[in-house]
């Protein structure tokens, strides 16, 4: 960790240095701003020819997780549903 605090003067080869983390980052959202209207565009493209994109997104979150953490959470809502008379 750096003693570099708020107050604090900074030498010029740790304001380079800020300087390129600061950079990296921007690029890195521009990166970021890229991709989120790629996906945009595929959901729109999904959407176009007759998905419905909220229940693709479930299922992406589904293959997000960890095998069998599904079926469990599966389970439970079932039960609940169950015992809630929606089944």
């Amino acid at each position: 960790m750096s003693d570099i605090g708020h107050n604090s003067s900074i030498s010029s080869s740790a304001a380079q240095e800020l300087r390129l983390f600061v950079e990296r980052v921007e690029r890195l959202e521009e990166e970021i701003k890229g991709i989120n209207e790629d996906k945009r565009d595929v959901y729109a493209e999904m959407k176009g020819r007759g998905y419905d994109p909220k229940i693709v997104k479930k299922l992406l979150a589904i293959r997000r997780k960890k095998k069998g953490e599904h079926e469990e959470e599966m389970m439970v809502l079932e039960s609940y549903m169950s015992a809630l008379g929606m089944m």
